[in-house]
């Protein structure tokens, strides 16, 4: 296939393309700055520039980018521009891609599972109403925004990311340091919900929502086996052989993180993957303490032992 990738960048882009020509795909990456590889299509979201021409004849493109939402404090600048990187970037693809004269058959783009706000225990299939937070706010405008593709028959096939679990970057990259330092502890109650996904299924899911033309609409790009926070902290203190005394209150939390801390740390969100269950996908890593396990190299070796990449 042909693939067209935004966000190529970003943690989930930068492994994507590889992942695709590792494969046998053709990857083209959407880029801000002068294409200087022949493969490459230049785009200017903020201005609202990009060439149809470049983009005629993919298979599918795949749509990442978009503002930090975890970089930096939620002031009132920060928070516009999550919003309207996400919403003018996918609307101008969207349009472009709408008036193509050989359009992709699939649209895949980035969503959140913000969507659902803050819900206590309540299992959230994708169907279940948005929230009332700020980034539910963003996500409803952020998956509207794919309008365009909808109406000119693209399937478009957002995916509500859940916490996406990598070493290399993201939250559990922030998250190692205190903990390796026996600094860590849960957050707020502890009781919240944290609805995950490791890097290596979101690349699965990706694919699979690329290949699978009965999947379309919302799609949550979760693990089948949300956790608490507290058993996160507790998972993950264990893989990494650390205490997890530390817990951090909600108000410090408020005092540290601003608002992002609401919406972010103390927020509960129970999602659960309907559409990938119903459509056969199978996850690589659904429980969290293999997952962690094999993303920090301390892989089981036996009873009481474990091996890293060193063999210590």
């Amino acid at each position: 296939m042909r693939v067209a990738i935004s966000g190529s960048h970003g943690l989930v882009g930068s492994a994507l393309a590889p992942f695709l020509t590792a494969g046998g795909h053709e990857a083209a990456r959407l880029v801000r700055q002068p294409a200087s590889v022949g493969t490459d299509i230049s785009w200017d979201p903020d201005n609202g520039r990009l060439d149809p021409v470049r983009l005629e004849g993919f298979d599918a493109v795949v749509h990442l980018a978009g503002e930090s939402i975890a970089a930096g404090r939620w002031t009132p600048a920060k928070k516009a521009r999550i919003l309207e990187s996400r919403v003018a970037g996918t609307r101008l693809l969207s349009e472009t891609l709408a008036a193509l004269k050989a359009p992709p058959r699939v649209l895949v783009t980035a969503s959140a599972m913000g969507w659902y706000g803050d819900r206590g225990d309540e299992p959230l299939p994708e169907e279940a109403s948005s929230g009332s937070l700020f980034l539910s706010e963003v996500v409803r405008q952020w998956e509207a925004a794919t309008e365009a593709a909808r109406r000119r028959g693209i399937r478009v096939v957002p995916l509500r990311f859940g916490v996406i679990l990598s070493a290399a970057g993201g939250a559990l990259a922030k998250m190692l340091p205190p903990f390796k330092l026996g600094l860590g502890g849960p957050i707020g109650s502890g009781r919240q919900w944290m609805s995950w996904i490791t890097l290596d299924d979101v690349l699965g899911v990706i694919l699979h929502a690329i290949r699978s033309d009965t999947l379309a609409g919302p799609v949550n790009a979760v693990t089948p086996r949300p956790v608490t926070n507290t058993e996160f902290t507790r998972i993950l203190a264990r893989v990494l052989h650390r205490p997890a005394f530390f817990p951090m209150p909600a108000f410090a939390a408020r005092m540290a993180f601003g608002q992002m801390a609401d919406e972010l740390l103390l927020a509960s969100a129970k999602v659960v993957p309907a559409k990938l269950e119903a459509t056969g996908y199978r996850f690589l890593y659904p429980d969290l303490e293999p997952a962690l396990r094999h993303l920090l190299g301390r892989a089981e070796a036996g009873p009481g032992r474990e091996v890293t990449p060193s063999g210590r």
